[in-house]
């Protein structure tokens, strides 16, 4: 795949639940549905100046909404928990966690 770093990671998660595991070295984003764990790997570690230590991927299947008298769906996507290495934190998130 031709994505730049900044091409796979779509957007962090910020959620109670990933505030949490922040606190542990993990962090949660949005990324391409086509990017394998290496890229989201090479691609934080880009990005971030951090040393990854491991990748889980999910994905997120879509949902039947209603809008009225309107069925339709919410939209499919990947998401990416990174497991930092000890003592590393990803700045960016520093203020989003609090």
């Amino acid at each position: 795949m031709n994505a730049t770093a900044h091409d796979i990671i779509v957007r962090p998660i910020i959620t109670e639940k990933t505030s949490r595991m922040m606190e542990i070295g993990q962090y949660v984003f949005e990324v391409l549905p086509k990017a394998n764990k290496i890229e989201i790997r090479k691609a934080v570690e880009e990005v971030f100046k951090v040393k990854v230590v491991r990748v889980n991927t999910v994905q997120v299947r879509s949902k039947p909404k209603r809008m009225g008298a309107f069925l339709g769906r919410s939209r499919s996507w990947k998401k990416a928990i990174v497991t930092l290495a000890a003592g590393q934190k990803i700045a960016f998130f520093e203020g989003a966690s609090a």
